[in-house]
C-alpha cells in the first residue's frame, strides 16, 4: 500500500513521437539528384555544395605543395652517402655542340617542387672524366646545381677533386631555381655508381652506362640504329680494353681509333658524339696522348679545341 496518493498531473493517454534519426538530410537519391552533384529543384547546383567542392580542391592543393616542399627538404638533408661539402655549381666557358634539350619529365619523372638531383658515387683513384665533361655540357643546357661531397670512408682526397665541378653558384642555397641537380661523392667504391632517385630505384653501374643515361638528357643521342650500334661498341671497347685491359689490348684499340679516324674526324663521322668523349677521356687516362699514332693526336687535339674537356685538365698532372 503507497505511503502517498497523488491525483495525476497530465492524462495518461499522451502521445510522444520519438525521433528516429539524430539528423535529418535531403535524399541524395531522389529522383532528378546523383551522388555527385546535388541539384535542387530549378536544375542548379547547391552552392554549399560548391563551397565544399571548392575548399576540398584547396586543401588537396595545399597538401600536394606540402609533400613537394618536404620531400625538397628531406633532400638536402639526407642527401645519402655524404659527410663534407666542398663545393657547387659550374657553369661550362664554351660553347656546346649539343643544342637541343630533353623532356627532362619523361626521363626523370615530373617534377613535383623537388630537385631531381643525379647522385654519382666515384671511387677518387679513378676519376670518371667522361662525367666531368657531360657535366660541363649539362651545365651549358640546363640550370644545374652541382655539389661535390666526401665520404666517411675516405680520409682525405686531392684538392683537384674537391673543385672539378667548379665554384660555388651564388644561388646554391636556393635549390628551386635550378632544373637538375648533380652530386657527386667520393667514396670507396669498387664500381661507380648513379641514383637521380635514392629511395625508388636501383642504382645504375659503370661509368660507360651513367654516361649513356647523362648523354641522353643532351637530347643528342643518334637516332640511325647503326651509329647507335657504333657508339656503343666504342664506348664498351674504349672502358673495358683500353681504360681496364692490357698493353696488347691498349695497342688493338688505338690501331683500331687509329683507322676510324683516317677519313673522318670523328668517331662516327662527321658528329662529335659519346664515343668521342669516352674514348678520349680514356686515351688521356691511359696516358696514352703522346704515343699515339698521328690520326689519333690530331683527334685529341680536336676534342680539346671544343673547350669541353678543360675541367680535367687539373686531374691529368
Amino acid at each position: 500500500m503507497p505511503m502517498y496518493q497523488l491525483n495525476p498531473v497530465s492524462p495518461g493517454d499522451i502521445k510522444i513521437d520519438l525521433p528516429t534519426c539524430m539528423y535529418k538530410i535531403p535524399n541524395i537519391h531522389a529522383q532528378g539528384m546523383s551522388c555527385s552533384e546535388h541539384a535542387l529543384q530549378n536544375g542548379q547546383v547547391d552552392p554549399a555544395l560548391k563551397t565544399l567542392e571548392a575548399r576540398q580542391d584547396e586543401i588537396l592543393e595545399r597538401l600536394h605543395e606540402l609533400k613537394a616542399t618536404v620531400d625538397g627538404v628531406s633532400k638536402t638533408v639526407t642527401t645519402p652517402d655524404a659527410d663534407l661539402d666542398a663545393t657547387k655549381l659550374s657553369h661550362g666557358p664554351s660553347a656546346s655542340v649539343f643544342k637541343h634539350t630533353a623532356d627532362l619529365d619523361s626521363l626523370l619523372g615530373k617534377d613535383l617542387g623537388a630537385l631531381r638531383d643525379i647522385v654519382v658515387n666515384a671511387n677518387p683513384a679513378s676519376p670518371p672524366l667522361s662525367l666531368l665533361v657531360l657535366h660541363g655540357l649539362l651545365c651549358q643546357r640546363y640550370k644545374v646545381l652541382s655539389t661535390v661531397h666526401v665520404h666517411s670512408s675516405l680520409t682525405a682526397v686531392p684538392p683537384p677533386l674537391l673543385t672539378c665541378l667548379g665554384p660555388r653558384h651564388i644561388d646554391s642555397y636556393a635549390r628551386h631555381r635550378f632544373q637538375l641537380g648533380f652530386t657527386l661523392i667520393w667514396k670507396d667504391v669498387s664500381k661507380l655508381q648513379m641514383k637521380f632517385n635514392t629511395q625508388k630505384m636501383c642504382p645504375i653501374e659503370g661509368e660507360a652506362n651513367v654516361a649513356r643515361f647523362l648523354y641522353r638528357l643532351l637530347a643528342a643521342a643518334p637516332q640511325d640504329p647503326i651509329a647507335v650500334t657504333q657508339m656503343d661498341c666504342w664506348i664498351d671497347t674504349a672502358v673495358f680494353q683500353l681504360a681496364e685491359g692490357g698493353n696488347k689490348e691498349r695497342a688493338a684499340v688505338l690501331g683500331s681509333l687509329n683507322k676510324a679516324l683516317d677519313h673522318s674526324p670523328w668517331l662516327l663521322g662527321q658528329e662529335f658524339s659519346l664515343a668521342d668523349i669516352v674514348c678520349a677521356c680514356c686515351v688521356l687516362q691511359a696516358s696514352q696522348s703522346t704515343s699515339a699514332p698521328a690520326n689519333i693526336q690530331r683527334w685529341l687535339k680536336s676534342c680539346q679545341n671544343l673547350g669541353h674537356f678543360d675541367c680535367m685538365s687539373a686531374l691529368l698532372q
